[in-house]
């Protein structure tokens, strides 16, 4: 999430897992030195993870507004802008608890449980990604999804805000096997039209 939106959180003090650590650099960005081959980086690879209720699932408040962690296991899909945070919370505590890697393949969303995966698609040119939830955030308007930095790098976002389409991937298609667009068309209409380009 944006530097802004992350030190008022943190002042809030809403989210748990928060990063208290100091900032390892002034400004948000890339990172100073860049692994090879972070193009060919595996995405996440869904697996069922316990939905615990508590911890980065608690109702929270951040800017003003009250948010309520989804604790069951459904399908969520929506639109909207991407950004992404980088080497200024590097290390730092996420909601969950685990260090921030910005070179892993994970993102922050409001209401999404912890953990969850989602798949996230670039409508503009095509490219999709499965991420890991394990943070909360963006709070900016009309931000659904922070990534992290390989996975805007993977989705060529790197550049700014970019819209996206984002679709939780549930623990039942887990199980069966499912984690791509067609499980999405199969048990959610409303994230198949998404997907497709067919709802707002």
């Amino acid at each position: 999430m944006l530097a802004r939106a992350k030190l008022a959180l943190c002042v809030a003090l809403v989210a748990t897992g928060c990063a208290t650590r100091a900032p390892q650099a002034d400004r948000d960005g890339v990172p100073e030195q860049i692994p090879p081959g972070l193009m060919q980086r595996p995405d996440a690879e869904p697996r069922i993870e316990p939905i615990r209720a508590g911890g980065p699932n608690k109702p929270y408040e951040a800017l003003g507004r009250r948010y309520e962690p989804v604790l069951a296991d459904l399908p969520m899909a929506e639109t909207g802008l991407a950004s992404w945070y980088g080497r200024k919370y590097h290390g730092r505590n996420t909601s969950s608890g685990e260090p921030y890697d910005m070179f892993a393949m994970t993102a922050a969303h409001k209401t999404m449980p912890i953990p969850s995966y989602a798949r996230v698609r670039n409508p503009a040119n095509g490219r999709e990604v499965i991420v890991r939830i394990n943070d909360r955030g963006p709070f900016a308007d009309g931000r659904v999804i922070d990534l992290s930095y390989t996975a805007a790098l993977k989705l060529g976002v790197l550049n700014g805000v970019a819209p996206v389409q984002v679709r939780r991937i549930t623990q039942a298609e887990i199980r069966r096997g499912v984690a791509g667009a067609a499980g999405a068309a199969a048990d959610d209409p409303r994230a198949a039209a998404i997907l497709n380009g067919e709802a707002p």
